[in-house]
């Protein structure tokens, strides 16, 4: 089964998420996100996934008011956990196997 990658340009994203484009080039800048293709930023494109960090780290640094390094050591500490969280869940599935049989 192909998995169908589903992009977005830094234009398009823009406009649909209300974000100004200098917001999305801090984001960048400071390594929350990357864009797929490392061209100018006006051809830039993201995937589904760096979409819903951009959105994050906008919220973090508008309702908090804090500066962009600030958010991204956020958002890292808030992928770190995901990725425990995640692990932690694989581990127990697989102890419940075990314990099973």
């Amino acid at each position: 089964m192909m998995r169908r990658l589903t992009v977005i340009s830094l234009n398009e994203l823009c406009q649909l998420e209300r974000i100004e484009s200098h917001h999305i080039i801090e984001i960048v800048e400071n390594g929350i996100v990357k864009p797929i293709a490392n061209a100018n930023s006006e051809d830039w494109e993201f995937d589904t996934s760096s979409v819903h960090w951009i959105k994050k780290a906008v919220r973090l640094h508008q309702d908090l008011e804090i500066d962009w390094l600030a958010v991204a050591l956020l958002i890292d500490l808030i992928q770190q956990r995901d990725s425990l969280q995640r692990e932690k869940e694989f581990y127990q599935q697989q102890l419940r196997r075990f314990t099973q049989h």
